[in-house]
């Protein structure tokens, strides 16, 4: 007697017709017509089973805070930043807290079960630190948070940020950020990336940093950054987050820097929603898309992922918690429409991100966290153009969100019928 049975499921990977055993929070069959009882069976009726949603690059501190203590009038990166660092003085950390659990509450029924989020670091008291550390513990029942300690003004620029970096790695911190393209200089930018590796080798932690996100195609801290995951051996274990300046840079220095980001075992983390808004803003027309070369990564081999980056806060008013949505974007943005690209854009917020972030039994696969999420669609393409019904999110074997399936009712004139938001698919 099995705890689940998710029966009639189609995969991700294009597999129809499986069966998803479950008992003691693992998965420990996944095949064909299952000969086994459980506790409790769900029929996905040949609906889509996938590994929860997980989201690269967020900023947790910041999330729901709109409107406080203004709103963001120009639309603006720098004002946004600005604009953060007139808040941050007013924040107090229960407010933090409860706005935190929210967009987790968000995330949950949304299947988003994994989050890397950067958290300032810059004010001493490090108030939002303590907030998202104990945020984290509160959610860890249901929704994985990896917190990286992220220096907003400048780890050199702002005085004291690198002490106040380390003294958050050592309350608990997982993973060492940065932002050198917002240092005073790019010798100073180069220096960052340097002290901030460095700190990340001898603590044996991951590094993602918010690198080159700027239209300024001169910006080319990320070539830094990987140098310095060779030299220090740091493979697999550190991102760059935004890449922007990608999008401005000449092909031919392009063609030199992607085997470059693949050689180092650099992983690349765009962010659809927030590069397409922030970016260009210097341009009149034509106007610069302003996300990173994603299909050139990914046709090179490099890890690539997208983030939300933001949920309505200083730099951008919109936002649900909706890896679906992100990927939609993406897809768009970087014009992802062939069949492989737009599984690609799928895989950028489910596997990708999780071994970016290096999830410990993330998948379906016997032997991996019973961690699911079933949609209301027929493949993973399907999913992204209806951005689909999370009809159960599943943690651990336990159904933890369920929503109503999307459907509409008509009542055309001498045919009134019951339309599932499926019907009609292409064939």
């Amino acid at each position: 007697m099995l705890d689940l049975i998710i029966r009639n499921c189609t995969l991700a990977d294009g597999r129809s017709g499986i069966d998803i055993g479950v008992e003691d929070g693992r998965i420990v069959a996944v095949q064909p017509a299952l000969a086994a009882q459980a506790g409790e069976t769900i029929d996905a009726a040949g609906q889509l089973v996938s590994a929860p949603f997980v989201d690269a690059h967020f900023h947790m501190d910041s999330t729901l805070s709109y409107g406080l203590p203004r709103v963001n009038r120009s639309g603006t990166l720098l004002e946004g930043i600005a604009l953060w660092g007139e808040l941050k003085p007013l924040l107090r950390q229960e407010a933090l807290v409860e706005r935190a659990l929210a967009y987790c509450d968000w995330a949950v029924a949304k299947g988003l079960l994994a989050i890397r989020s950067h958290v300032d670091v810059c004010d001493p008291r490090l108030l939002a630190v303590d907030a998202l550390l104990h945020v984290r513990e509160k959610v860890k029942p249901y929704l994985d948070l990896q917190l990286v300690a992220f220096p907003q003004d400048g780890v050199l620029r702002a005085p004291g940020a690198l002490d106040n970096l380390t003294r958050a790695l050592d309350k608990g911190i997982d993973v060492v950020g940065g932002i050198p393209h917002f240092e005073r200089t790019m010798a100073d930018g180069a220096e960052s990336v340097r002290i901030l590796c460095e700190l990340a080798a001898g603590r044996g932690l991951r590094v993602d940093m918010h690198c080159d996100e700027s239209d300024d195609p001169l910006s080319r801290h990320i070539e830094t950054l990987a140098y310095h995951t060779q030299r220090l051996g740091l493979q697999g274990r550190v991102a760059g987050s935004h890449l922007t300046s990608m999008h401005s840079m000449d092909n031919y220095y392009v063609s030199k820097l992607i085997p470059l980001i693949r050689e180092a075992g650099v992983a690349a983390i765009a962010n659809p929603l927030i590069n397409i808004t922030l970016q260009g803003r210097h341009d009149t027309y034509p106007k610069r898309r302003g996300m990173t070369r994603v299909p050139e990564l990914v046709a090179a081999g490099v890890a690539v992922a997208f983030g939300h980056d933001c949920v309505m806060d200083p730099w951008y008013p919109m936002g649900s918690g909706d890896m679906l949505e992100v990927a939609h974007m993406g897809l768009h943005v970087a014009q992802m429409t062939g069949q492989d690209a737009m599984r690609a854009c799928f895989d950028a917020v489910t596997t990708a991100p999780a071994g970016i972030l290096g999830l410990d039994g993330y998948g379906i696969a016997v032997g991996c966290k019973a961690d699911l999420v079933l949609l209301q669609a027929r493949d993973t393409v399907e999913a992204i153009r209806l951005r689909a019904t999370r009809l159960a999110v599943i943690r651990g074997g336990q159904v933890i969100a369920r929503t109503p399936a999307a459907t509409a009712t008509l009542s055309l004139v001498g045919r009134p019928s019951e339309v599932s938001w499926m019907e009609r698919r292409q064939p």
